[in-house]
């Protein structure tokens, strides 16, 4: 059993090296230990499927919604099974299955799911937010279905609303991975409540900004481009950057000594 440190660890600089060395150690992990990125993987790739599925046989985009919605609450705790993994590779521990996945159905006596919560309730302000901005410049066009007719995104409204929903949707979509991003994986490796957790998070990122910057937009653009073939490339991408941000995680926190630097000590 992996024992646990009380309180938030300080976190220190993380720069485009300790990206690189984060995403060596993923891809080892991700090699070592297959199964979990391919259960992970396949939970969210049948997840998107059945909503691509429902929302195609029934013509009702609200589907989507639906697993818009319904993605930050089972997310995070998918995103465990890989940290819990690289935990153990990291420290030598045998990969057990039904050990791995009682630590991730643990996590929901703890603090993930208030984070979760957190995640959906930013999520569903930025989906009123839409509304709002999507009735501010298009309130007052002809009706049409803006699902077919895209010719009503190049009015002049149209336009100013894409650029000003786009804005409005990087800022949304920034505090997320502020406050997530070294959150989640913090929230297994302590006992740490959840707002330490975020504002502990936030802090790292607006001291590493450039650089953290980089890796929230190299995970969104490869996260993207892996869902065009009917989200398969989620089988390589989820496994590789969620191992990875374990390891960036374990790396950005001052005074750890990681086994590696144990065994150059002895």
């Amino acid at each position: 059993m992996l024992t646990k440190e009380h309180g938030a660890p300080e976190l220190g600089k993380v720069g485009f090296s300790e990206m690189k060395s984060a995403l060596a150690k993923g891809w080892h992990d991700m090699r070592k230990a297959p199964v979990y990125g391919m259960i992970v993987a396949g939970i969210c790739v049948l997840f998107g499927l059945l909503m691509a599925w429902v929302t195609v046989r029934t013509g009702q985009s609200y589907w989507l919604v639906f697993a818009a919605v319904g993605f930050p609450l089972f997310g995070p705790f998918t995103a465990v099974a890989l940290y819990e993994a690289s935990h153990r590779l990291e420290q030598g521990e045998p990969l057990d299955v039904s050990e791995i996945f009682t630590v991730v159905f643990h996590q929901t006596r703890r603090q993930l799911p208030s984070l979760c919560v957190i995640i959906l309730m930013v999520f569903l302000f930025w989906f009123f937010i839409a509304h709002m901005i999507f009735a501010l410049f298009m309130g007052l066009s002809t009706m049409t279905n803006v699902s077919s007719s895209f010719e009503v995104y190049l009015t002049s409204n149209g336009l100013t609303m894409l650029a000003v929903g786009t804005l409005v949707g990087a800022a949304f979509a920034l505090l997320l991975f502020m406050i997530t991003v070294f959150s989640m994986p913090m929230l297994l490796d302590r006992e740490v409540d959840f707002v330490t957790a975020m504002i502990t998070s936030f802090a790292a990122v607006q001291q590493n900004f450039i650089p953290m910057l980089f890796w929230g937009a190299l995970i969104a653009g490869t996260t993207f481009v892996s869902m065009i073939p009917g989200f398969l490339g989620l089988f390589a991408i989820l496994p590789l950057f969620g191992h990875a941000s374990w390891h960036l995680y374990r790396g950005a926190i001052v005074g750890a000594e990681l086994p590696e630097q144990l065994a150059q000590t002895q």
